[in-house]
């Protein structure tokens, strides 16, 4: 499907969206379309996968019988359904029963039925604890069926649902379903969603254009990135996920049988289920993700907490926009973390050298981590500055990227990028100041692929562009005290035009010549005339 097509059926359902949720805050809307569109996918894959499996045996639907054709089948073959559901969780790793399916649940709104909400919420609840074999509670948490924002009574609620259901199955309808139609138009939903949640959408959305140039760079080869991307990933760590999409961008850079399992730690219960929900969403099945809920900082992930060296996780790629200069309470026990203790504890203003220490603890040897961060690490004294000395004299920074402003819905700060490695192939650091290069529209800046482009091939190739890009020495950052601002290194002035002193004066002297002259014609004209001369 093109991405003209996707963007139509994203449009569709954004305004949509708008219509339906009346005076509710367009945040908690969101939860509850999201998680329609969600059931509305994985009933679709299953229904579809039910279909092949049964062959022949898939029911047509019936004129005068509004049964949904699986329904059918299990009123059918009763002594059948136990091996069947066995067979559909080897195949798509999950059962739902067809009294839960989207389908079902859409007919009982389009014939107005006053079960329907009732319905949801059996389907909410049986995808939570009985579909998948892994642990996927809590999955719909923080959507509240019986919340007065749908209205004061079970009838208002039922009637506000119903008809959600109705517009949602009208308006898909008229899409071909393409396989990854549905998580297309839910991650532009996520974006539309973010762009109009002000402050709160820095915590679950990282802009695709920056998602791109990360995920570009942690699959290019860490030695050397000029033979291209790396054949396979076996494990990518996102600490600070939000909504999932940057994980999902670093996936679909490597083909999904090259790819090994992918990671991510969210602190916030409605976002981590969001981001639970894209992945499935997007074709990752529940035994190729893990989404732990949980607080990075204070790493109470026990996979992360593992004490022995040999069996410490370690990932090939490592993404991050955590967010931006948090304040947090580090305490003194946190000096001897092994995420800290050769480096140093950031100060509780800004969390910001934590989350990029936390993530640089779990990089492999070979690895590259690419994290967002504000500019204020680039240069900010105190301990902040001990850290970044530590790691530029331990050659463990091997890029920064200037961002341009207003590029991210939370804020219009410009960032940067941080490329780190543990195993660094050159004694330099390259800057890459990219401030400039965007497209300027009424809310927000945008990244056009051209822009997008230029920064990665010059993290590529290494290479160095006049007021763009260079690579600049140990020696020189040691005489700069270990600071990283990017104008120390790259100047966007342009240089004025040297001025000829000779030549000027002599095209002053020619010009007075002919005006000399110009003015012997003219009085001649003028005696003529009688008249007086030019002095």
């Amino acid at each position: 499907m093109s991405e003209q097509t996707n963007k139509k059926l994203g449009d569709v359902l954004w305004s949509m969206a708008n219509q339906l949720r009346g005076a509710m805050n367009a945040d908690d809307f969101r939860d509850y379309m999201l998680s329609l569109i969600f059931l509305r996918y994985l009933s679709d894959n299953y229904e579809n996968a039910a279909r092949i499996e049964l062959g022949n045996e898939y029911p047509a639907p019936e004129k005068d019988d509004s049964r949904i054709p699986l329904s059918l089948w299990y009123d059918e073959n009763p002594e059948d359904t136990s091996e069947f559901e066995a067979q559909m969780r080897r195949k798509v790793h999950y059962v739902i029963r067809p009294e839960h399916l989207w389908s079902n649940i859409a007919e009982m709104a389009r014939t107005q039925s006053g079960e329907a909400l009732l319905t949801l919420q059996a389907s909410f609840k049986y995808i939570e604890d009985e579909s998948f074999d892994s642990a996927f509670s809590g999955l719909f948490s923080e959507i509240n069926l019986n919340s007065d924002k749908l209205g004061r009574t079970y009838a208002e609620r039922n009637a506000l649902i119903t008809r959600v259901i109705t517009r949602i199955a009208e308006e898909l309808a008229q899409f071909t379903m393409d396989r990854d139609i549905l998580g297309d138009a839910y991650e532009y939903l996520i974006g539309k969603f973010a762009a109009n949640g002000g402050q709160k959408a820095g915590e679950f959305y990282t802009p695709q254009q920056i998602s791109t140039i990360l995920s570009a760079i942690v699959t290019l080869d860490s030695q050397d990135p000029t033979t291209g991307k790396k054949k396979h990933l076996e494990s990518v760590l996102d600490f600070a996920c939000g909504s999932g999409s940057l994980l999902l961008n670093v996936r679909n850079r490597i083909e999904a049988q090259s790819i090994g399992k992918i990671y991510g730690q969210e602190k916030n219960i409605t976002t981590y289920n969001l981001a639970r929900m894209n992945m499935l969403l997007h074709g990752v099945k529940d035994t190729e993700f893990e989404i732990f809920h949980g607080d990075s900082l204070a790493n109470d992930w026990d996979m992360l907490r593992e004490t022995n060296p040999a069996k410490k996780p370690q990932f090939d790629a490592v993404v991050a926009n955590p967010p931006f200069s948090y304040r947090w309470e580090p305490t003194e026990a946190l000096g001897n973390d092994p995420r800290f203790a050769n480096f140093g504890i950031a100060p509780k203003s800004a969390a910001d050298f934590a989350f990029l220490l936390h993530g640089f603890h779990y990089l492999k040897q070979e690895g590259t981590m690419a994290i967002i961060l504000p500019h204020g690490v680039l240069f900010r004294g105190g301990v902040e500055e001990r850290i970044r000395a530590k790691l530029l004299r331990d050659n463990h920074i091997d890029t920064v990227i200037g961002l341009p402003s207003n590029l991210f819905f939370s804020t219009g700060i410009p960032v940067c990028i941080l490329v780190l490695k543990k195993c660094k192939k050159f004694n330099d650091v390259l800057f890459i100041n990219a401030a400039q290069g965007f497209e300027k529209s009424k809310n927000q800046n945008r990244l056009l692929p051209e822009h997008i482009e230029k920064i990665v091939d010059a993290y590529q190739f290494r290479r160095e562009i006049d007021r763009y890009s260079r690579r600049v020495s140990m020696d020189e950052i040691v005489k700069n005290d270990y600071n990283l601002n990017i104008s120390r290194y790259i100047s966007t002035a342009e240089s004025e035009e040297e001025i000829d002193l000779t030549q000027v004066n002599a095209t002053l002297l020619e010009i007075e010549a002919k005006i000399a002259e110009s003015t012997v014609r003219h009085n001649a004209f003028l005696a003529e005339l009688n008249l007086s001369p030019l002095p």
